[in-house]
């Protein structure tokens, strides 16, 4: 775990040139290097901005805005200077590296969002929602990661537990009396408690697998013999011409990708080397080996086929070597004069015109659904998070023995160990109780500077 009693210091804008770029501090010391550094010779008003000049040793470094947020108002919990400069990597180097010389550390991946979790300024799925935000590259993945730092799922399992803390409070409360057969809660209502609070834990649940969807995204292998159109489907989805298309069959010798937005949901595309027995070269053959590679690890493969010829070997080997896996079977070029029905290889085979365009949408909906995302995308959902999935899940199946326990009548004692367990796998979500290790593991996932 990172140190939590220094000031530290990152750039806090993404590397590269922009008209302004800012450097963060954090800490006890943040207001007297934010001072040492500048001209200033009073201390910073809280949430002013101030317009100075930052200087080193021998000379004068930029014009800057220093915004002080004292502490516990800021991000972090802590006092925080925040130096608008010009966005020269140059010159914010050089903002930072005054700073250390002052006194500051420089700051670890996620531990501005670190201090701020510890300082109990948000909680872990709020923390994690920070770091989503930063990465989201759809809208969609944008707003699931807003309305998790916004606490709505928090809201939710806090609603939770408070319930099963009233309940564990009222069953421990029939076990103070033994003697006397005081019961505060019956098996069977305990049972009807509990099971309302499973259902609710269950519709979170529900979405879960579009918002991992949402969250991770998508990996689409294009395969095909060569020159069913593959790359001109791949410059198609991806909206550039990214891949060359020519009539020489083995023109795509390597790997392609583009991240593309269907629907909200980011997707990788890989177009890959055309599947033949027979490869022309040793080149051609190692781009096929690739290719096979790439459909081992793929979330879908799509298969694609020349409807204006008839099937090959090659065609009926890919078929053959793709049954097991999730595909999407496309038939290509329905433009031209049909040689095959589509529908004698698979009855939901896709039929589409990479030239004209036809079947494109088609094909977009059933990549999302071939993974279970192809439902109402209109909602955000409010799990994504394999971390979440994984613990929420167990905590349902702790309820559901808690009630199956309550609905026999069994004691006290076994139904509260399910609960016992259930709210602590919740309160490992927010990160009421949560090892160092996987907060080290989690925030250094972060970028520098957040």
């Amino acid at each position: 775990m990172f140190s939590t009693t220094d000031t530290i210091v990152a750039i806090a804008t993404p590397p590269g040139r922009g008209g302004i770029g800012v450097v963060r501090m954090s800490g006890p010391s943040a207001a007297t290097i934010a001072q040492a550094m500048t001209e200033r010779r009073e201390p910073f008003g809280p949430r002013h901005a101030t317009l100075t000049s930052i200087n080193s040793s021998s000379n004068s470094i930029d014009r800057v805005v220093v915004t002080f947020f004292a502490a516990p108002h800021s991000y972090t919990g802590e006092d925080v200077a925040e130096i608008s400069a010009h966005g020269s990597p140059v010159l914010l180097r050089a903002i930072v590296s005054e700073a250390m010389r002052n006194g500051a550390r420089l700051a670890e991946p996620g531990e501005f969002t670190l201090r701020a979790y510890l300082n109990q300024r948000i909680d872990l799925v709020q923390a994690e929602a920070v770091r989503d935000l930063v990465n989201a590259v759809t809208p969609l993945q944008a707003r699931a990661a807003f309305d998790q730092l916004e606490g709505t799922l928090t809201a939710d399992i806090r609603e939770i537990d408070r319930a099963l803390l009233d309940l564990t409070a009222r069953l421990e409360a029939s076990l103070d009396f033994p003697g006397e057969g005081y019961h505060f809660v019956e098996g069977s209502a305990a049972a009807g408690e509990i099971a309302a609070v499973a259902s609710r834990v269950a519709a979170l649940l529900e979405s879960a697998q579009r918002g991992r969807l949402i969250r991770e995204g998508l990996h689409v292998v294009l395969a095909g013999r060569p020159n069913t159109g593959k790359s001109s489907l791949f410059n198609a989805l991806a909206g550039a011409g990214r891949a060359i298309v020519t009539d020489v069959p083995g023109t795509t010798r390597d790997l392609l990708t583009e991240v593309v937005d269907i629907e909200g949901v980011p997707v990788t595309i890989v177009d890959t080397a055309g599947a033949r027995l027979a490869p022309a070269d040793a080149i051609e053959a190692e781009g096929i080996a690739r290719a096979q590679a790439a459909r081992q690890i793929a979330s879908v493969v799509v298969i694609l086929l020349d409807g204006s010829q008839p099937l090959t070997r090659d065609d009926r080997a890919l078929l053959d070597e793709t049954s097991d896996v999730p595909r999407v079977i496309a038939v290509n070029k329905s433009d031209l004069p049909e040689a095959w029905p589509p529908q004698s290889i698979q009855a939901t085979a896709l039929k589409l015109s990479v030239l004209t365009g036809d079947g494109l949408a088609e094909l977009r909906e059933a990549l999302l659904a071939a993974v279970g995302g192809g439902d109402d995308r209109r909602d955000v959902p409010a799990v994504t998070n394999i971390r979440h999935i994984e613990l929420m899940t167990r905590a349902l199946d702790a309820l559901r023995r808690a009630q199956e326990a309550a609905t026999s009548n069994a004691p006290e004692e076994f139904v509260l160990v399910d609960l016992t367990e259930a709210r602590t796998l919740l309160e490992e979500v927010t990160g009421t109780r949560t090892a160092d290790d996987l907060l080290g593991h989690i925030f250094s996932s972060f970028c520098i500077g957040k």
